[in-house]
């Protein structure tokens, strides 16, 4: 059990991943309003959504998840924190969403996606962490179909895909604003990168920095905003 802001809680299901930095540090990055629909593509057991909604009292989530599992421990969270009212979960492939869904029907989208392509040099990494039916393309195409014009996509994804990122989100509309390159220490690589894109948007890239542990690894500051120490 994973305890979150304002008493919400979370429990996965038995093969889900923890809850992780790219999990929290992207949850941190989402800038939601009141009222807002967000729809999180690859909503796994509903941490995103959980986190968001611990909050604001007034975000309407909806989770797409393609592991059965996952999809009803995400349901038995909205019931646990009492938001099944606004707190939901469609167990489906991301491509058949646009068939579910009302075009520009959401202000925000949210995907922590997978990261590694599929394929034979991959099999020993975790099914939740393929491509293999969740492509970039098709998570920009679903994502800028499910948005109003000028909605806000958010996603958090691994710095070496950062070019075909940008590229495949501005071929669906989805022009990138804002880019956090977070270092797990302030002296090492980048390991993640968080973008926010809005769609229709006009050019213009705002970026900044951050790490996780300082040279000596003491939490950084925004490691402590992160996990409110």
């Amino acid at each position: 059990m994973e305890f979150l802001e304002n008493g919400f809680t979370l429990e996965l299901c038995p093969g889900a991943f923890p809850l992780s930095t790219d999990s929290v540090a992207l949850a941190h990055f989402v800038q939601c309003r009141p009222g807002d629909r967000v729809l999180d593509l690859g909503s796994g057991c509903g941490t995103l959504g959980l986190m968001l909604c611990s909050r604001c009292d007034t975000l309407q989530v909806t989770g797409v998840e393609i592991d059965e599992n996952a999809h009803l421990q995400a349901l038995k969270n909205g019931e646990r924190n009492n938001i099944s009212q606004r707190f939901t979960s469609i167990c489906a492939d991301i491509t058949a969403i646009p068939g579910q869904i009302v075009s520009g029907s959401f202000s925000v989208c949210i995907s922590n996606p997978p990261y590694f392509n599929g394929g034979p040099d991959s099999k020993k990494t975790p099914v939740a962490r393929k491509e293999n039916g969740f492509s970039p393309e098709a998570l920009f195409s679903v994502a800028s179909q499910a948005l109003k014009y000028g909605g806000d996509f958010y996603m958090v994804h691994r710095p070496e895909r950062l070019a075909e990122i940008f590229a495949k989100a501005s071929a669906q509309k989805l022009e990138p604003k804002k880019l956090l390159l977070l270092r797990h220490r302030q002296d090492g690589p980048v390991s993640l990168v968080l973008v926010h894109c809005k769609k229709g948007g006009k050019p213009g890239l705002l970026w900044q920095e951050e790490f996780l542990h300082n040279p000596d690894g003491s939490p950084s500051a925004y490691y402590n905003s992160l996990y409110h120490d």
